[in-house]
């Protein structure tokens, strides 16, 4: 019974994959736009943070590391679940066709989008971060488009991928004042040593 399950579920996958995947015809234009989304979206993540937390309040900053907390957490779990369940990726299973190179690793889940929606839904848990976790979760929607139509993960890969998006931003939500709350004042003193210099120009906030 849960094999039989399991392979209509598998089945559904790659059914919905051969739907989204490039056809072998498509212009190279459309590609390379469909790589832009897939590789160049992700560093809205690091870009945000990095600005928000040189120019925002305490507060935000906390904020900000809470969901930086959520997607290191996002990504250990996604190789603990590597570890336990290798997927093979589309090539492996010698479905569709791949257009960008990727290491051979297990599909399930994306870390692309784990960490994308890990970060935008530690965000929208906070009234004073809402919008920024929303728009930060709608840019993940593209993303997981164009890696499937580039075939380097399965649509499965991206549900995965919210779901423990979901779980580790619950989690370091969760635990922010028993963890965020201390790190940031870790990082804070780092911060103020390092850039001292442009603290006093007020180029970035103390």
């Amino acid at each position: 019974m849960i094999v039989d399950v399991r392979d209509d579920v598998e089945h559904l996958n790659q059914a919905l994959f051969q739907l989204i995947n490039a056809a072998q015809n498509t212009p190279g234009i459309t590609i390379n736009s469909a790589e832009l989304l897939a590789n160049g979206l992700i560093w809205l993540v690091p870009t945000g943070l990095l600005v928000g937390w040189f120019r925002g309040s305490l507060l935000l900053r906390q904020l900000l590391v809470t969901a930086i907390v959520s997607g290191l957490a996002g990504l250990l779990i996604n190789q603990l679940i590597g570890l336990a369940w290798y997927h093979p990726r589309p090539i492996e299973a010698g479905v569709g066709q791949t257009l960008i190179p990727h290491v051979q690793d297990s599909s399930f889940p994306s870390d692309h989008l784990t960490l994308i929606w890990a970060v935008g839904f530690s965000l929208a848990l906070h009234k004073t971060t809402r919008l920024a976790g929303y728009a930060l979760a709608l840019v993940g929607i593209p993303v997981a488009w164009a890696r499937i139509y580039l075939g380097v993960h399965f649509p499965l890969d991206m549900i995965g991928a919210a779901l423990v998006a979901l779980c580790s931003a619950k989690l370091a939500v969760n635990q922010e004042r028993r963890l965020s709350w201390p790190l940031t004042q870790l990082l804070l003193h780092a911060y103020r040593m390092i850039f001292s210099g442009l603290i006093r120009r007020g180029w970035v906030r103390q």
